[in-house]
């Protein structure tokens, strides 16, 4: 067992049921770890402030207002924060696309005990503040069009604009990211991952192996099956079954 003597945590949860069973599940596997709890968003705000935690727990939807208002208050992100949601699909979208972590309710065990692992193993990491105040600010837009995604790879942690993305090209299980400077940024997930958060209204999935930003297509050809010519000169092929939804698109953008 490693030791975790001067790892803390706190759990944030206005759910007393939830907070106890997180509070069990984590002293079950990870017995050496200090936890202290707090059940609303001001005593959250008031024991990170105090207990100065390494990892936080923290409950999306609270009588007093959100978890997100719980880091509205904050200055300094030098914790490991994980997220506990319900489906809340807006809330969900906004942590992906700032490479944060999240559970969903009812917590499942093996779900829990991972993220911490993770979040134990990337404890030294400094990335966090950059992540949280890219969260803070897309939600603040998130229902319109977030203005920056996170791509977390092994070496790197990329702050990318969402405009700045010409496509995205699925190669088996992972997805490679093509931007306007000419990088490449090649991701370990699915283009059906990246499919479900970016902007539905400028980003449209035109065959199974391309997601295209449409602001950057030059030309439609009709020959053939099909094709997209993008303004990087860029061919992509697309299904007619594509082409009613591709050309709404393109007309409620003018």
């Amino acid at each position: 067992m490693e030791n975790f003597n001067k790892i803390k945590a706190i759990i944030i949860d206005d759910e007393k049921n939830s907070r106890e069973l997180i509070f069990d599940i984590i002293k079950f596997h990870f017995p050496n770890l200090i936890i202290e709890t707090a059940e609303n968003v001001a005593g959250g705000i008031e024991k990170i402030n105090k207990f100065k935690p390494n990892i936080v727990f923290l409950d999306i939807d609270m009588p007093d207002g959100t978890g997100f208002d719980v880091l509205k208050n904050l200055t300094n992100y030098d914790f490991k924060v994980i997220f506990i949601t319900g489906h809340e699909e807006h809330a969900i979208k906004a942590i992906k696309f700032s490479a944060l972590d999240y559970i969903l309710k009812p917590v499942n065990a093996i779900e829990l005990v991972n993220a911490i692992k993770l979040a134990l193993k990337l404890i030294k990491e400094n990335y966090e503040q950059i992540k949280i105040e890219t969260l803070l600010n897309n939600l603040n837009q998130f229902k319109n069009k977030p203005e920056k995604l996170i791509l977390n790879t092994s070496d790197n942690i990329y702050i990318i604009d969402t405009k700045d993305i010409i496509r995205c090209q699925s190669d088996n299980n992972y997805t490679v990211f093509y931007l306007v400077n000419s990088e490449k940024i090649v991701m370990s997930k699915t283009l059906k991952e990246y499919e479900n958060i970016l902007p539905e209204d400028i980003f449209i999935r035109v065959h199974r192996s391309h997601l295209i930003n449409i602001n950057f297509i030059s030309r439609i050809t009709k020959r053939n099956s099909g094709f997209i010519r993008l303004k990087d000169d860029t061919e992509i092929p697309f299904s007619p079954k594509k082409k009613d939804l591709l050309l709404s698109m393109i007309k409620s953008q003018k």
